[in-house]
């Protein structure tokens, strides 16, 4: 359901960019979220083998393999940008089941779903990776990531400094996207973790880190589609955050209205 959300988000982001509407990028945003619930799947599948000190590292393998397949892919936007999102998908797992197997048969770790496991998070790294791209730029191409166009005295200047991977802000969405796919299992793992309030924590991490890359989004698209996308990564993120809180206490021990210990000295 993740992987399907996913790319029929990434794939209206991408008409709506080639048609000329950016205000179609906040979808990028709802792409990143499905990517994130598949990966929430994912590791917790992987780190039941016991390896829970790897969630943190297996959210930043996820991204290093995701940036590969994302930038590589937006290279094939000069045959079409509709090769991208597919491209980036196919690109990751092959990237992803090459680190597993070097996981497994090179690093000895003989767990036995490593191998489809980080070629999923690779996946999601990288469709992840793409989305939150979109909602920053309003593109996918590599061009327009690489590029940043400024009118002086009417004279048109294309800048690489100041653009998505010049500025770094490329490094912004990787930690964005790592962190919200590693955070929900990290913090709700143990005997009383139960999936739909840590596929919760990951929607509300998700559109946390949409609503920045919203904000960073004024300075590449237009006001319309900038605000578009920060309005609905806030209710996305005010909807999930309650949901969240409500399921916390579902699951949380029982208040007892105990008093205090008193001090040894009283």
């Amino acid at each position: 359901m993740g992987l399907v959300l996913a790319l029929v988000s990434l794939y209206i982001a991408v008409a709506g960019s080639y048609a000329g509407y950016d205000y179609l990028a906040f979808f990028g945003g709802i792409a990143a979220v499905g990517a994130l619930i598949w990966g929430n799947s994912t590791i917790k599948r992987l780190c039941s083998y016991g390896i829970g000190t790897g969630v943190p590292s297996a959210g930043m393998l996820a991204f290093g393999s995701g940036v590969i397949a994302m930038l590589f892919a937006a290279k094939l936007a000069v045959i079409s940008p509709f090769l991208v999102p597919i491209a980036g998908l196919i690109i990751a797992l092959i990237v992803g089941l090459i680190l597993g197997w070097i996981s497994n048969s090179v690093l000895n770790m003989k767990i036995p779903v490593m191998t489809r496991s980080i070629a999923e998070l690779a996946a999601v790294g990288s469709l992840a990776l793409m989305g939150l791209t979109i909602v920053a730029t309003g593109h996918i191409t590599f061009t327009q990531i690489t590029s940043f166009t400024l009118d002086i005295l009417g004279i048109t200047v294309n800048m690489y400094d100041a653009s998505y991977i010049g500025a770094g802000i490329i490094a912004v969405s990787f930690m964005l996207g790592a962190i919200a796919l590693q955070h929900p299992f990290n913090a709700c793992l143990g005997p009383g973790e139960k999936q739909d309030r840590t596929n919760m924590l990951t929607i509300e991490c998700g559109f946390l880190s949409k609503i920045v890359m919203a904000v960073i989004s004024f300075a590449f698209v237009s006001m319309v589609a900038a605000w578009i996308s920060l309005i609905i990564a806030l209710i996305g993120w005010y909807w999930s955050y309650k949901k969240y809180f409500a399921l916390s206490k579902r699951d949380a021990a029982a208040w007892l209205n105990a008093k205090p210990f008193s001090d040894a000295e009283e």
